[in-house]
This record gives C-alpha cells, sequence and structure tokens, in this order.
C-alpha cells in the first residue's frame, strides 16, 4: 500500500512542478466556536473539552458529533490522565504578558530573571543578560498558568551560562543587534538609530570598552546561534546546571509559594528610532 502511495505523491509532485503551482499554507486560529471547547487544565476535562457517550461525543456547547469526530474526541480526552501533571495550575498571571519587539513585559520578565539565576549559581556578579525572541515560543496567558504554559513558553534543552567579556565585545554584540534584530536584553539601556547603536548604558553608566562585564546568556547563543557568538574572546565562560525550563519553573513555583502573581512591568530599556520616530 505504501509504495502506491509513493507513486501517487511523487506524481502530485511533478504535476504541480510543471504546471509551476505554488502552495501557501494560512494560519487559522482554533476558538471553539463549533464545539465550544476551551484549553483544559487537569481539573477541568469535561467541562473544558467535553465527554464521549456511546456512539456521540458531545461537545462543551452540548453538540453531538458522530464518526471521526469521535474517535478524535476519544482519543484527546483519552490521554487527559496521563497529563495531568503538566496540565496542573501552578501560578497565576494577572493579565496576558504578549511577545513585542524590541522590549515587552514578557521579555524582560525572562532575561531578569535568567540574569539573577546565573549569577546565583556561579556566585558572580553578572552585568547583561542576552536571549533570543525565538527561544520564548508562545505568551504569557491571563489567569490560571499551567506547567504545560511554561515548557510550551521554553520548550528547548538550552544552558545558561556565565561569560565574562570586555566592554568591546558587549558593544559589538550590541551594535549587531542594532543593525539586524534586536534580541532580548537584560541589564542594558540602548538607544539605537536608524539601524545604529547611538547609546548604551549598563548599570546607570556608560558601556565601558576596557571594563569587564559578567554576561548571562544562554548556549544557543555562544557560537554561531541566530548568527552571535558570545563566547567569542571570552576571559571566562561557565555552565549552570539544569536547563532554562528548570529555571523559569522553580522561579515561577517559587512566585506561588510567597503568594505573589505573575506580573511584570517594561521599564523602556531599549529605544528604537527609524526615521525619527521610535518603533
Amino acid at each position: 500500500m505504501r509504495k502506491y502511495f509513493f507513486v501517487f505523491f511523487l506524481a502530485l509532485g511533478l504535476s504541480l512542478s510543471a504546471q509551476d503551482i505554488s502552495i501557501s499554507w494560512k494560519t487559522v486560529p482554533m476558538d471553539g466556536s463549533r464545539t465550544g471547547v476551551t484549553a483544559s487544565n487537569a481539573d477541568d476535562v469535561t467541562e473544558s473539552l467535553g465527554y464521549v457517550k456511546g456512539r456521540y461525543y458531545i461537545a462543551p456547547n452540548g453538540r453531538k458529533f458522530r464518526n471521526s469526530t469521535k474517535k478524535v474526541a476519544k482519543i484527546l480526552i483519552g490521554v487527559q490522565p496521563e497529563m495531568a501533571e503538566v496540565k496542573s495550575v501552578i501560578a497565576y498571571s494577572t493579565r496576558a504578558m504578549v511577545r513585542k519587539s524590541p522590549e515587552c513585559e514578557l521579555y524582560d520578565w525572562f532575561i531578569d530573571e535568567v540574569m539573577r539565576a546565573v549569577e546565583d549559581s556561579v556566585g558572580l556578579k553578572v552585568d547583561i543578560g542576552f536571549a533570543n525572541k525565538g527561544g520564548v515560543r508562545v505568551d504569557m496567558p491571563a489567569g490560571p498558568v499551567m506547567v504545560d504554559d511554561i515548557m510550551s513558553m521554553f520548550p528547548f534543552h538550552n544552558h545558561l551560562y556565565y561569560v565574562a567579556l570586555r566592554g568591546r565585545d558587549v558593544r559589538v554584540i550590541l551594535e549587531q543587534m542594532a543593525g539586524t534584530t534586536w534580541q532580548i536584553v537584560g541589564g542594558c539601556r540602548a538607544v539605537v538609530k536608524d539601524g545604529r547603536l547611538a547609546q548604551a548604558t549598563i548599570g546607570g553608566e556608560p558601556l565601558d570598552d576596557e571594563r569587564l562585564y559578567g554576561i548571562a546568556t544562554i548556549d544557543f547563543l555562544l557560537d554561531g546561534g541566530d548568527g552571535f557568538h558570545i563566547e567569542k574572546n571570552a576571559e571566562k565562560k561557565i555552565m549552570c546546571d539544569g536547563y532554562i525550563i528548570d529555571t523559569m519553573l522553580s522561579y515561577v513555583k517559587e512566585l506561588t509559594a510567597k503568594g505573589k502573581p505573575i506580573e511584570y512591568e517594561c521599564d523602556g530599556r531599549i529605544k528604537i528610532f527609524k526615521d525619527g520616530k521610535e518603533l
């Protein structure tokens, strides 16, 4: 049977190529408009996903479905007990924190915690933090926050690192960001004008090319990730224990244990201008 599928798709590909037809994709949000389905946690599976009874899948809005819809629903609902751990609520967010460049609450919240965690891990002062925007995959939801939300936010197994760099090398990194895509930065206030770094201060002082700075970052950016080579010319490099997800899950649980919600404010650390207008 497999060979017939292969022949079919090969013929389809050749046909499309011969006709010079292009295929594009469109992202369509799944809003539960037909079923009333919402994202479930460990305690509200039936209310969020509905249930299967006899020949039917009964959706949260009361509509009944049979055949393939019922089969898919049965599989989805059936695996929920095994997902209970990641579906457990571990925190509360006072509002949604949406990813947005060049600076947003979520990016600032993340990198500031990375800096604190690295400093605690290595026992050395951290002055500035660098991370890539692509490493934060989803927004922070408003309301209850599950383990799954944080795991989806930081899915990559990246280690945290401490790197010691002279100011001139930090300047190279900032100038690269200014000329390409600004990433996630902590401990630094910067002004970019028309793709050039116009101003940079660290700890309230102008960036000093000769000073040795402590950097908190991730292994992905050390040697080539997103075009960055943060370990180049490093005078010291130390890998911290665990992964980003370990750090962020621990931090979120700690907030909850202290009775604190997840919330943050932008501090205007990054200002980017183009043709005299702030982006």
